[in-house]
């Protein structure tokens, strides 16, 4: 749930150091402060998306103890510029410096016009995923744009993981797994899954 970004140059390519073993964390945001399963129709989904975007970190969500510890000793963690997402970051790395960039903000959701219809706003944001997938994006970046974003944030985050051993991301569901693809196809080995779960953690590796 996310506008279109302005086009930006492209990263360069990570520099590979031989023998450097680097790890990248892929984190999903907290529980963001807002109601989450309401029923709605579209025209409600479509101000749901907007919500959404503005809600900030749930207070009572806190990230697990072992979450904590595998960012305990970064100087750097990177976030997007999302509200529920930047907060995470904070909570979860308080002795960190934040690099806040909206270049990790979600893959947006448009919502589709079906009269006469009311689903959870979880029904609507699969509905409206499988639509984007397809080429349903008015106003909003497509699929390709997304991907492109994807790539640029792998190479920051290799760049970053390259330099210091480690690099964290604290960013959005949906958009963390389009980054994971393509540090899989950059031959990463995965740990983990990425699941609709609030503070789920990915591993990546490579040597």
């Amino acid at each position: 749930m996310a506008l279109p970004q302005e086009p930006r140059p492209a990263p360069p390519e990570p520099q590979t150091r031989a023998s450097d073993t680097t790890r990248i964390i892929l984190i999903r945001h907290g529980q963001p402060r807002i109601a989450l399963s309401p029923r709605t129709s579209h025209a409600g989904f479509r101000t749901y998306i907007d919500s959404y975007e503005e809600a900030g970190l749930d207070p009572q969500s806190a990230p697990p103890a072992e979450l904590s510890d595998l960012v305990k000793e970064l100087g750097e963690v990177f976030t997007s510029a999302r509200p529920r997402a930047s907060e995470s970051a904070k909570l979860l790395a308080p002795h960190a410096d934040l690099v806040i960039d909206p270049l990790f903000a979600e893959a947006p959701l448009a919502s589709p016009k079906i009269p006469l219809l009311k689903m959870t706003v979880q029904k609507w944001a699969v509905v409206s995923r499988v639509l984007w997938h397809a080429g349903f994006h008015p106003g909003i970046e497509n699929y390709a744009r997304s991907n492109k974003r994807a790539r640029d944030a792998a190479n920051i985050l290799m760049t970053r993981a390259r330099k210091d051993g480690a690099a964290a991301l604290v960013a959005h569901g949906y958009f963390n797994f389009l980054i994971g693809r393509e540090l899989k196809r950059r031959g990463f080995r995965q740990t983990g899954a990425h699941r609709a779960k609030y503070w789920n953690a990915v591993i990546y590796e490579h040597k």
